[in-house]
């Protein structure tokens, strides 16, 4: 099945109820906002609580609308079963404490990841005993040397780098990850499932903010975790005890969200892939990231992993002679592009990396990681994009 089909119609019409002795189906999934839930015999509830039987007991052990939403990212990115969460940092977390059940409490990290995710590993884990061993994952060279040296417990990635848009070669680093057993954590945003499919590659788990792409609108906060059978259960039983639980409304946005999210993501890559083109020609412009360059240096990984004619919806680009000031200016002339700390929204978003993103790296360490003063962070909507060419322009050239 095609997966704007699947986007339509995964997890709904799977669960019944009866009236005057007729049975009936919603057609959409609705709002399940029980926390407890009761069965006519209590022998089925103790079978439910021993997980012989399907069904909800306890809103932090599963809810109706929950698993249609989990159903329904399954099915888009080829899992076995999936975990909606509170956030994305909470699907993350529960991510790696997943993988590293019952392993070493070594993680390989790509050194350019979203700056939140450096700072869980450093903040959390790392004082919790998880070592992270940073390795540039645009050499894969290097990561299968920091495989063989570490033997970690888990690999830790994502599919297009935040904020410059760097492609690993997840083809060639999942192959590894499988021959040597270790469980490969691939955060999957920027891309989504209609881009690239980690699972396919090798990955075990894979993780998105649902906040952003999938449901779209900026109006939710969640997260989720899809993996594969081998770690399901395990996933499962953490979150039991974890409870980064999302809640019903906000699963049920989110699932509202996904079955445009194809149509979505293919104008906002058409559009972020005519803005990159234009702000390559712009003179206040010194340089573009966006994976559709032909001279991009993961070109190779890209028309090996994703979709014909997809690059995603995100470009990053740096103002010629700009830092912190004129950023600020800049972003204060925006009138139709918003200025906020997010993306994949249907409007148009710029972000400033240094202010947002990866504040809390040290000027150095941003720079060392090739993120400067002068660079922004755009992700593309749905808008006509000579709007958007328009907006830019007028901000690139009269700043406030």
């Amino acid at each position: 099945m095609n997966l704007h089909t699947r986007a339509v119609h995964a997890g709904d019409r799977k669960r019944t109820g009866v009236s005057n002795g007729q049975s009936w189906i919603p057609v959409t999934t609705p709002i399940h906002t029980a926390t407890s839930f009761i069965y006519t015999d209590l022998d089925n509830l103790d079978r439910v609580f021993a997980k012989d039987l399907e069904g909800p007991s306890y809103g932090r052990y599963g809810n109706p609308t929950n698993e249609a939403l989990e159903e329904l990212v399954s099915a888009l990115e080829g899992g076995a079963g999936s975990l909606a969460c509170s956030s994305g940092m909470a699907a993350l977390h529960m991510a790696i404490n997943t993988a590293l059940v019952d392993r070493r409490r070594v993680i390989v990290a790509a050194k350019l990841l979203y700056g939140a995710t450096l700072g869980m590993l450093t903040r959390i884990f790392e004082p919790a005993g998880v070592e992270t061993v940073w390795v540039d994952f645009d050499d894969p060279d290097a990561v299968a040397a920091a495989i063989a040296e570490h033997r970690p417990g888990a690999l830790l990635m994502e599919t297009i780098a935040n904020p410059l848009l760097r492609v690993p070669a997840l083809h060639r680093i999942g192959a590894m990850a499988k021959e040597a057993g270790v469980p490969l954590i691939v955060d999957n945003t920027f891309a989504t499932p209609l881009i690239v499919r980690p699972l396919e590659y090798g990955a075990t788990h894979v993780v998105h903010s649902l906040t952003k792409y999938l449901s779209g609108h900026g109006d939710v906060l969640g997260g989720i975790v899809t993996t594969g059978p081998e770690h399901l259960a395990t996933l499962r039983d953490v979150s039991r005890t974890v409870g980064f639980t999302l809640g019903p409304f906000e699963a049920y946005l989110a699932m509202r969200g996904v079955k445009t999210f194809p149509l979505r993501m293919e104008r906002q890559c058409a559009n972020a892939r005519a803005i990159a083109d234009w702000l390559a020609s712009h003179p206040a412009v010194d340089r573009v990231y966006y994976p559709a360059d032909p001279n991009h240096p993961d070109a190779a990984n890209i028309g090996a992993l994703f979709a014909p004619g997809l690059y995603g919806g995100m470009v990053s680009f740096e103002v010629k002679g700009a830092g912190r000031e004129e950023i600020f200016r800049l972003m204060n002339s925006l009138r139709v592009v918003v200025p906020a700390t997010s993306l994949g929204d249907v409007h148009t978003m710029m972000l400033y990396p240094a202010m947002a993103s990866h504040r809390e790296l040290a000027p150095k360490h941003r720079a060392r990681l090739g993120i400067r003063d002068n660079l922004v962070r755009l992700s593309a909507g749905i808008e006509s994009p000579e709007d958007i060419f328009a907006d830019l322009g007028q901000a690139l050239e009269n700043p406030k």
